[in-house]
């Protein structure tokens, strides 16, 4: 028991100790790692990133497109400022629908996303959105409160593990089940915070932020009506983040 108030104190307190402020969203956050680290690890796993969407496409012109509105985007927004050497790639994936970001400025759109879009303005809603995780910094505040997750989890069960009873290890599963949730909660916050950034940047880069409103119906409409309830997704519902995006829209003027 004493060892695990130890591991639970030590993990809250790096945790609380990590506080940084982040001078392009104006926020304060908890992050454990730098910039360069963050770059260094977006640069490491991209190739690995990119190998399970079936490598980077071959269409040279659409790759050309994608460089020239993304980086249109950084240079003619607040997103200049970050310091992150933005780097957007096309993958040869015609089945996933899907766009992400690594830390660091590492972004990726699929073919099967990019071949849906019916517009640059939508294209660029939808890497507007991306670079929004990245100046928000939000991979490396996913790490900082999976290093926290893991280290109360890890507390409770060591505190609750008894090797005379080995069915106390399903307080173990619950726990690990208790801090996936948890950190699901903070990534559905992170997808409607990166819509604002989007909505801003796309107004700062001259397109029309109105577009990222049929962004999120073409995704609603390609999930097919398979999409799992809201509280069991990393993402929000397609509907809320419509109503959140309008909501930023109408509130352009508190954008940076």
């Amino acid at each position: 028991m004493v060892l695990a108030l130890g591991i639970a104190a030590f993990a809250v307190i790096s945790f609380l100790g990590s506080k940084t402020y982040n001078p392009i969203t104006g926020e304060e956050q908890y992050i454990s790692i730098t910039q360069d680290q963050e770059i260094a690890l977006g640069v490491q796993a991209a190739p690995k990133m990119a190998a399970q969407y079936g490598g980077l496409a071959p269409e040279t012109e659409l790759q050309a497109i994608v460089d020239e509105v993304g980086h249109g985007l950084v240079q003619n927004s607040f997103a200049r400022e970050s310091g992150y050497p933005f780097e957007f790639h096309l993958l040869d994936d015609g089945e996933t629908v899907n766009a992400f970001a690594l830390p660091g400025g590492q972004v990726f759109i699929t073919y099967a996303l990019m071949s849906r879009l019916e517009s640059e303005a939508q294209l660029a809603g939808v890497l507007g959105h991306e670079i929004g995780h990245v100046i928000g910094r939000h991979g490396a505040e996913q790490i900082a409160k999976q290093e926290l997750t893991q280290g109360l989890t890890g507390a409770i069960v060591l505190a609750s593990y008894d090797p005379d009873n080995p069915s106390s290890s399903g307080s173990a599963q619950i726990a690990l089940i208790v801090g996936q949730l948890v950190n699901m909660r903070y990534g559905r916050e992170a997808e409607l915070e990166s819509d604002f950034w989007g909505v801003c940047i796309l107004e700062s880069a001259g397109y029309d932020p109105q577009e990222m409103v049929r962004v999120m119906e073409i995704l609603d409409s390609s999930s097919g009506g398979a999409r799992p309830p809201e509280f069991l997704s990393t993402h929000p519902d397609p509907g809320n983040r419509i109503a959140e995006i309008e909501n930023a829209v109408d509130n352009i003027g508190n954008c940076p």
